[in-house]
């Protein structure tokens, strides 16, 4: 029932499967396969939940600025003739982003590498010019539609993207811009704007706003507490906390996605039919909740992107085999309901 597919026809790609101590420790098993994708879930998330532009069911996260409002809806059939529905809303989990060290290593398949490539290995280190440290990752973007996969909420429109299986959609060891700054600047010159310390400034006030409540929409080059969103690569100046690290490298891939059309727009009006091309990053459509080193599971489970580190993340890192993450992005979702596929 669910598939993973790789397809990369200039690499060579096979498991390693090797089950040494020193093997786990550059390439960690997240036991994703097993009790841990049901019990490692925060379920709490999905709440609110709302049905004909109003809250059915509550809770402690909130409604993204611009989500729709509509009692009912219409969406056009496969036949062409249009089909009447109600509106309904709420978080459904829907990406993994495995954020790791060694390239091609995939903690979500067990532990196993795609390939033993010695180029682009990523984690802290220091610059000598003046003693700061810099962080670089790779990672891998996972479809997981998970109420998909169990039939619970498997309407077309209400899955953007339209993939019902586990499958890898993005890796970056393929992708240059992801690690040379230069290249990645072709994809967004607008951060050249946003280079300077005016516009870091600015950040800390979407970190208060975020922390307390929901991300500002205004400072969209803003990743609140965890950096700027700029640029849309791997290469991020390191303050020594990984868990903020790989939060910020998570939302610059989010935004480097949506950048080449390759994620959606899934809340409000012109979503309720279908996800929509959306060039920026739509801050309050994303939550995150981890899923390794230390699962996120309980009480308020789920944090926004830019909320600061020391409310959810500051203890989920394990020296050693706890040191590459594998994040759970949620997506809140307007859809027509109509009863149809």
């Amino acid at each position: 029932m669910i598939t993973a597919i790789f397809l990369l026809s200039s690499t060579s790609i096979y498991a390693d499967t090797s089950t040494t101590d020193s093997s786990k420790l550059l390439c960690p098993d997240a036991n994703f396969w097993g009790k841990g994708m049901l019990t490692d879930i925060c379920w709490s998330c999905m709440f609110p939940i709302r049905l004909l532009g109003t809250t059915a069911f509550d809770g402690d996260n909130f409604v993204p600025d611009g989500a729709s409002n509509e009692a009912l809806c219409s969406c056009q059939g496969k036949d062409g003739i249009p089909s009447f529905g109600v509106t309904a809303g709420m978080w459904l989990p829907a990406r993994l982003v495995e954020v790791v060290r060694k390239p091609y290593c995939s903690p979500v398949m067990g532990g196993i590498s795609f390939n033993n490539s010695v180029r682009l290995w990523g984690g802290v280190k220091e610059i000598e010019d003046d003693g700061s440290d810099k962080t670089f990752y790779n990672y891998h973007y996972w479809a997981f539609p998970l109420y998909a996969i169990l039939d619970l909420f498997v309407q077309t429109n209400c899955n953007a993207g339209g993939l019902r299986n586990l499958d890898m959609m993005y890796l970056s060891e393929l992708d240059p811009t992801w690690n040379v700054d230069e290249l990645a600047f072709f994809l967004n010159p607008e951060a050249v704007i946003f280079a300077n310390p005016l516009a870091l400034a600015a950040c800390t006030i979407d970190c208060a706003k975020t922390t307390v409540d929901k991300p500002m929409t205004s400072l969209w080059w803003c990743a609140g507490c965890w950096g700027n969103l700029y640029p849309f690569s791997g290469n991020i100046a390191s303050d020594g906390s990984a868990p903020r690290d790989t939060s910020l490298l998570t939302a610059r891939i989010l935004s480097s996605l949506h950048r080449k059309a390759l994620a959606h727009k899934t809340y409000g009006d012109d979503a309720l039919c279908g996800g929509t091309i959306y060039p920026m990053l739509p801050k309050q459509q994303y939550k995150l909740s981890t899923m390794f080193p230390v699962a996120e599971s309980e009480g308020r489970c789920c944090h926004s992107i830019g909320e600061s580190s020391f409310r959810w993340g500051e203890h989920r890192t394990l020296p050693g085999v706890g040191e590459d993450y594998v994040y759970l992005v949620w997506r809140y979702t307007d859809c027509c309901l109509s009863g149809g596929d």
